[in-house]
């Protein structure tokens, strides 16, 4: 035996070799049974990194108007687009910029659809409502780091990272299910597309906008928004922008003007699909969960008409029937079974 194997191998270094073992393996499961469960983002992001190689082609990204807004299973069904909801809850554009380089590593999408209500509605240059949703499921990374960076005040990283450094305040609120996490079925993460519908229904006034100005961008949202269509055009991924249905504010517009004007600047295509709400059929009593969200009925009127512009991407292919895509026809019948609960009473509503 070589002797550099034998110094190794004496009594002392596999008691370490054990020790750093059963380190390693308790900070696993720790991770595993307190890391905070959410699918306002967090599921989103770890349900990425078990999507297939390269097999998504449109890729939906931006705040919870995105997978409570796009039905995936939809878009699977009826047109055979590969979809994947990859949003977090009021994800602003500096954290969509580093998930949009986390995804790069993973696929090679032909469309990114980017909503942009985020930087229409919030105008803090940090902003911490939702910001564990947004960080949590996103593997650690030099990118990571970099994300963390932009998006938390220097002073409050502690409260944020290392995400197990932080899951003690999770002791009171533990449940059966945290303790099975580790052994989730990666059949089941692959599954998950990130769509997560509301089944409330809640009656809305329709919304008259008439704001022309265009001073409603700020210098962050901006700053990360030509970054983001950087990276796209240097990716050759074709990057539309868009505003999901909801009862649209006047102050909003301001920001929604001056996207158009880069936009246009930038080439790239930018629809306000507040301004289609009769071509969709939005009824405003049947077709909200609340003022900003679509409900499933909702959502399934405006990805069907979001599929139809899709699908005349003459790079989007319809893949049903395709060998490696059976997971996107588990995630129809993922969402025909959620529909069938809601229907029996039996279904546990998702509430933001």
């Amino acid at each position: 035996m070589n002797l550099n194997i034998k110094k190794f191998l004496t009594k002392k270094n596999l008691i370490r070799a054990g020790f750093l073992l059963l380190f390693v393996l308790t900070v696993y499961l720790i991770t595993c049974i307190f890391q905070v469960k959410s699918e306002h983002g967090i599921n989103q992001v770890e349900g990425m990194y078990w999507q297939p190689e390269d097999s998504i082609d449109v890729v939906m990204m931006g705040t919870s108007h995105v997978h409570c807004g796009i039905n995936t299973a939809l878009l699977w069904e009826k047109y055979g687009i590969a979809s994947y909801d990859y949003s977090g809850a009021e994800q602003p554009l500096w954290m969509t910029y580093f998930y949009l380089k986390e995804l790069y590593k993973y696929q090679t999408p032909e469309v990114i659809v980017l909503d942009m209500y985020a930087p229409a509605r919030f105008k803090e240059d940090y902003q911490y409502t939702w910001i564990s949703e947004n960080i949590y499921g996103m593997k650690f990374s030099l990118n990571k780091l970099e994300m963390l960076s932009v998006s938390v005040e220097p002073s409050k990283i502690p409260s944020y990272f290392p995400s197990f450094a932080v899951y003690h305040s999770r002791y009171d609120d533990l449940e059966v299910g945290d303790f099975s996490n580790f052994f989730w079925d990666g059949d089941k993460k692959e599954d998950f597309k990130g769509y997560t519908p509301y089944w409330n229904t809640r009656t809305q006034q329709r919304p008259e906008i008439f704001e022309e100005r265009s001073d409603g961008l700020t210098e962050k949202s901006e700053k990360y928004l030509r970054k983001i269509i950087s990276l796209t055009k240097k990716n050759n991924t074709r990057l539309v922008l868009i505003v999901t249905p909801y009862i649209i504010t006047n102050e909003d517009m301001r920001a929604y003007n001056k996207i158009t004007e880069i936009a246009a600047e930038e080439g790239i295509t930018f629809i306000n699909y507040c301004e289609y709400f009769d071509e969709i059929g939005i009824e405003f009593d049947g077709d909200f969960n609340d003022e900003s969200h679509l409900n499933y009925w909702g959502s399934c009127k405006f990805t069907e008409f979001l599929g139809g512009f899709l699908a005349s991407d003459d790079k989007i292919r319809d893949k049903r029937g395709e060998e490696g895509y059976e997971s996107w026809d588990e995630n129809v019948e993922i969402i025909n079974e959620k529909l069938e609960s809601y229907k029996n009473g039996t279904l546990e509503k998702l509430e933001y």
